[in-house]
């Protein structure tokens, strides 16, 4: 990739960026500095703990950035209360997206119901909150259980579909991503795909911007339809947008 092409990918990944600590040590000023990254760089939104929503929400007032949390994460339990309680709790301080991990074991189980309950109804309490479903794709593995997971969260309401947590063995693949966008496609409804987890270069972004393109059309891609949580690559985007 030319230092052209790579300064091209960085201008159109940095609005799309969900930037991004979930570290199990993470401090306030960690998420002061998040903040201040994120500004710089004009992300989509940030993603923090619940327990950071109110310290993020103040420090990115009036920039549009948005605030997104995790709930259910990451290991993905079939608390179905606990699941809608954090998420009035999140809303209540300010949180403007929830990242919900699927009950996917549930799925692996064949137990698909319990599944579509959590997400129904974590997607009535959202409101007009962004919903956005974590498969866990490394974990279903088979392209027919990322497909099956997919069509569940998409009936049950989620505005986008989320490739993994980050915190399992095999993380986003460009294999799982074209069958979630295949899924989203058919679905026949607005929603997206937000990558996460296992990109490692500007080239990897590269890839998933044009995978996007040739499935759903050059014009589809924005924030609203697309997402990528790729933290680890900002200053590189920050480097290549501004060489």
């Amino acid at each position: 990739m030319t230092e052209f092409e790579a300064g091209a990918v960085a201008r159109r990944a940095l609005p799309l960026l969900d930037l991004t600590d979930l570290g199990e040590t993470c401090t306030e000023p960690r998420i002061d500095a998040l903040c201040r990254d994120a500004k710089r760089g004009g992300v989509a939104a940030i993603c923090v703990w619940p327990r950071f929503i109110e310290q993020g929400a103040r420090a990115l007032a009036g920039t549009g950035i948005r605030i997104a949390t995790v709930i259910n994460f990451p290991d993905g339990g079939e608390d179905c209360a606990r699941a809608t309680d954090d998420t009035a709790e999140a809303l209540r301080d300010g949180a403007d997206e929830i990242d919900l991990v699927l009950p996917y074991r549930a799925l692996l189980r064949g137990e698909a119901a319990i599944a579509r309950d959590m997400v129904e109804a974590v997607r009535d309490t959202c409101g007009s909150a962004i919903l956005k479903v974590i498969l866990e794709t490394g974990e279903l593995a088979d392209p027919d259980r990322i497909r099956e997971a997919s069509r569940i969260a998409l009936e049950a309401g989620a505005d986008f579909l989320k490739t993994s947590t980050g915190k399992s063995a095999v993380s986003a693949t460009p294999e799982a991503a074209e069958a979630m966008l295949d899924e989203i496609r058919a679905s026949g409804r607005p929603a997206g795909l937000k990558v996460s987890g296992g990109l490692r270069s500007i080239a990897d972004a590269a890839t998933y911007l044009a995978l996007a393109d040739r499935l759903m059309g050059p014009a589809w891609v924005s924030p609203k339809t697309f997402r990528l949580g790729a933290s680890s690559l900002f200053a590189a985007l920050i480097q290549a947008r501004e060489s």
